[in-house]
């Protein structure tokens, strides 16, 4: 067996699964802490790698293509400390960071592990009942049905029709998108025989979100439900929607946000204000969004 602590998670490997359980530490993100404990099957891993820094190293672990309905609803945007699949190393424990690298490669070559995509899911996904607010609603999932709930800065023409309640066998797709630049991020369901185009603070299918402390918390929806959809290596294209791209870093930020548009920055500014004096952003929150903002300008 081999096992490295450190404050943020502690990682164990008996041969045959690596149990990967969140600390108490207050560093630990949100998502993490909901998330729990998580076990991962060695047949599910695509590989392990360690990489040494000045004062801390990281862990990696590889997941094989479709093994974690979490990695396919995200499309491998989670970042730290979000991911549950990357572990800061001290550097006094670099030698049982090599040592557990070495004990899960040898067993992946002992029982000749492909590392190639699997054709169902692996990770069972979040536990059911969940329910996270971010952004411009409510998103809850119970198992069979997703339910989405709208708030005081909801967009008049989403909150008109009043809540969303959706049958997980109508779902065809599901996607989070965290916030990047100026740029809202969102989380999505895909409807069978209701496409849209709509951007998400006007899709009555979607929870815009704004870049906060809770979004992540909303992937965990995400993956609940996708890990009760079709697995994407049956599901027609047409309906499991576009591949998710594959793990790495965070997606580029879009041209517009890139050119720091003096009118967007301007409103984002005053969106921001809003917030603030509404009580959605605390002091800190606030300044350190206002200090992005206004770098751009």
């Amino acid at each position: 067996m081999a096992e490295i602590l450190q404050k943020d998670c502690t990682w164990v490997f008996d041969g045959d699964a690596l149990r990967l359980t969140p600390g108490r530490d207050k560093g630990v993100g949100l998502l993490r802490k909901e998330l729990g404990e998580l076990v991962v099957p060695l047949g599910a891993l695509a590989g392990v790698s360690f990489e040494q820094g000045r004062k801390s190293g990281r862990l990696r672990l590889r997941l094989r293509d479709g093994a974690d309905p979490l990695l396919h609803a995200t499309g491998g945007r989670l970042t730290e400390p979000h991911d549950p699949y990357q572990l800061l190393v001290d550097s006094d424990r670099y030698g049982v960071a090599e040592y557990f690298v070495d004990e899960v490669r040898h067993a992946l070559l002992l029982d000749r592990v492909p590392s190639g995509p699997v054709d169902a899911y692996l990770l069972p996904g979040p536990g059911v009942p969940l329910s996270f607010s971010a952004g411009d609603g409510t998103a809850s999932f119970d198992g069979d049905l997703v339910r989405l709930e709208w708030n005081w800065k909801t967009e008049d023409a989403k909150a008109s029709a009043g809540p969303r309640t959706l049958r997980v066998e109508d779902v065809v797709g599901v996607e989070w998108q965290p916030a990047v630049g100026l740029e809202n991020g969102h989380l999505r369901f895909t409807v069978r025989n209701a496409p849209t185009k709509a951007p998400p603070k006007y899709d009555p299918n979607a929870v815009e979100l704004w870049g906060f402390k809770k979004d992540p918390l909303m992937a965990l929806v995400a993956a609940a439900v996708q890990a009760r959809l079709p697995h994407p290596a049956h599901a027609p294209e047409s309906a499991a929607g576009p591949a998710a791209p594959p793990a790495g870093p965070g997606p580029e930020i879009p041209a517009q946000a890139a050119g720091d548009d003096h009118d967007a920055l301007l409103r984002r500014l005053r969106e921001l204000g809003e917030l603030h004096r509404e009580g959605v952003l605390t002091d800190d929150e606030f300044a350190l969004a206002k200090q992005a903002v206004l770098r751009r300008l």
